[in-house]
């Protein structure tokens, strides 16, 4: 099993990861460590990878795993075994984690060293307010540090002009994260993680960090919804120790 660490300055207490591919028990287009109970992969190999995981990062309590609908809502993380119906949440509770699933979007996690929290940031999220409806939940956002993990790429993300016209008319300056593309007249390539940083600190985040990743051109280490069409999903966790 692979997991990445975020390189980022909290506390020791905050522990988090986001998994990769390697390891795990499914099989064909889901090879791999897939955590998604969502996408038709054998049940018994997701349970079994869910499992795996957890037991792997020392996690006693249930963590909080999400139907994610590219929507704003945030939640606070229980240990009930219920699965929550939103694109982020957070807690303040030692073991308990906090859990989203990507294979393309973005995943953004939150901790000012009290309390943690992670989004998931598809376009749609990131351009309604997810983003800065996560930060709400902590008192102070200019103590907050961010860390953006793997996504797709400012050289693999195409979209369309609708899109670049939502962010431009939601965030000043947004024009700047997109790249017209010459051979595709109305298609642009947008840079995700420039966006993200763009809301955070709008929204009073000093420190953000990570996003040096491509989930699209790494099929070594990620599923990719882009790539592949039918495919697995990463998990991005964050807990207090």
């Amino acid at each position: 099993m692979k997991l990445i660490r975020p390189q980022w300055p909290v506390p020791d207490r905050v522990q988090a990861c986001v998994s990769t591919r390697q390891g795990g028990r499914s099989r064909g287009v889901f090879q791999g460590l897939n955590l998604g109970d969502h996408v038709g992969d054998d049940p018994l190999a997701v349970a079994y990878n869910r499992a795996h995981l957890c037991e792997q990062l020392g996690l006693e309590r249930p963590a909080q795993w999400l139907r994610q609908v590219h929507g704003v809502d945030v939640v606070q993380a229980a240990d009930d075994g219920r699965v929550r119906q939103a694109d982020a949440c957070w807690s303040d509770q030692p073991g308990l984690a906090c859990v989203v699933m990507t294979a393309d979007c973005l995943p953004v996690f939150f901790s000012d060293g009290e309390k943690v929290a992670v989004a998931h940031a598809g376009w749609r999220g990131l351009v309604a307010g997810i983003l800065e409806n996560t930060l709400a939940v902590f008192d102070q956002p200019e103590r907050v540090h961010c860390w953006l993990g793997p996504a797709i790429g400012p050289k693999a993300f195409e979209v369309g002009a609708e899109v670049r016209a939502a962010f431009c008319a939601a965030q000043p300056g947004a024009e700047r994260a997109f790249q017209a593309r010459a051979e595709a007249p109305g298609k642009y390539l947008a840079d995700i993680y420039a966006l993200a940083r763009m809301r955070l600190e709008a929204a009073g985040v000093a420190s953000v960090s990570g996003g040096e990743f491509c989930t699209l051109s790494d099929a070594e280490n990620f599923y990719s919804y882009r790539r592949d069409g039918e495919t697995g999903r990463m998990a991005s966790l964050i807990w207090l120790a």
